[in-house]
């Protein structure tokens, strides 16, 4: 087998004879079993959707869960966050069937018909496991480019970050050598105990800790009381004048405070950008109120915000600031 620690690139430089053999079953394909893989700031937006309208439909449709990291948090050298899609062996290919097709319509609406069509997607996959997809002299590697047709390139080891045990698999080709290809080498992955039991531990690197992904009882980092409730809010300012106001209903594990209606579009954002941030950052739910329905004495909007202490805190100071920028943007 060769060794983990070394590189090992390789791609068809001339497209091989497609192997008659099918996809390599796996070991069991009821088997949990996960994957993660790297996306844009941008394209974790499109995958999420409005309001999480996408990836609630996606993992509807494939029965597998799929989990973002943080805006924020990015694995290592790259300004690219993880997605990690985990169930059974059939429910994570359809779940990347959608996801990566998704995201493959959307730079054909962008770039039209100047887009390549042969994509990239980069895996991660741990240092220990990346021996197996390798095999000896290079042999399962070569066989899974053969069998895909897609081009498969295992980054060296990544020095730079203390800990860091993972690697990158950047597969290229079409949607279908794509999707062919992470079949292949998820297959393989499943017969190697050290990457099942990864998906059970923090998923840490030097500086950066998602620990969005470990304890949380929701799908892709919303408030874990449920999603915030997009249509009960504006999505733009309305109105002139008044700054955040500071006034508080406390209600057992929950804060309201008063925003200036003009005010709640800076604090949902495009798309409700701006308010999904701030749930995720602070893992607290945000609840803002119909318009119409003001703080008692005043004509400012409610912000109802529900969690731990802390998350109330951190929610607070970040409505907070997304306030105050925006009254002294106006004067």
């Amino acid at each position: 087998m060769e060794s983990p620690g070394s590189a090992y690139v390789s791609s068809p430089e001339v497209a091989p004879k497609r192997s008659a053999s099918s996809k390599t079953p796996p070991p069991d394909k009821e088997r949990p079993a996960h994957i993660r893989f790297l996306v844009s700031n941008a394209a974790a937006g499109s995958v999420i959707g409005k309001g999480g309208s996408t990836i609630t439909e996606f993992q509807s449709q494939s029965g597998a869960r799929i989990q973002l990291s943080r805006n924020h948090e990015f694995f290592p050298g790259t300004s690219d966050r993880i997605i990690m899609v985990s169930g059974a062996y059939d429910d994570i290919i359809k779940a990347m069937e959608l996801i990566l097709s998704k995201l493959l319509n959307e730079v054909h609406a962008e770039d039209g018909d100047d887009v390549d069509p042969r994509s990239k997607v980069r895996l991660i996959v741990p240092n220990n496991s990346c021996g197996g997809i390798i095999g000896k002299g290079g042999a399962t590697i070569k066989s899974f480019i053969e069998e895909s047709q897609a081009g498969i390139k295992i980054s060296p080891q990544d020095h730079n970050y203390i800990g860091l045990s993972d690697r990158l698999v950047t597969i290229t080709g079409s949607l279908d050598e794509q999707i062919q290809a992470i079949c292949l080498i998820l297959s393989k992955l499943m017969e190697d105990n050290h990457y099942l039991q990864s998906m059970a531990s923090p998923f840490t690197y030097a500086g950066v800790n998602f620990s969005g992904f470990q304890g949380v009882p929701y799908g892709y980092l919303v408030p874990p009381m449920g999603p915030v409730p997009y249509n009960a809010v504006g999505y733009g300012p309305n109105g002139a004048g008044g700054k955040y106001q500071n006034i508080k209903e406390e209600r057992g594990r929950s804060v309201t405070i008063g925003v200036a209606d003009e005010h709640i579009g800076v604090v949902v954002g495009r798309g409700g950008r701006n308010i999904m941030e701030i749930s995720q950052v602070s893992g607290a739910r945000i609840k803002i109120s119909d318009r119409g329905d003001f703080m008692s004495g005043t004509s400012d909007r409610k912000v109802t915000i529900s969690g731990s202490q802390h998350s109330i805190s951190v929610a607070e100071s970040m409505i907070m600031q997304k306030v105050t920028s925006a009254s002294e943007r106006e004067t």
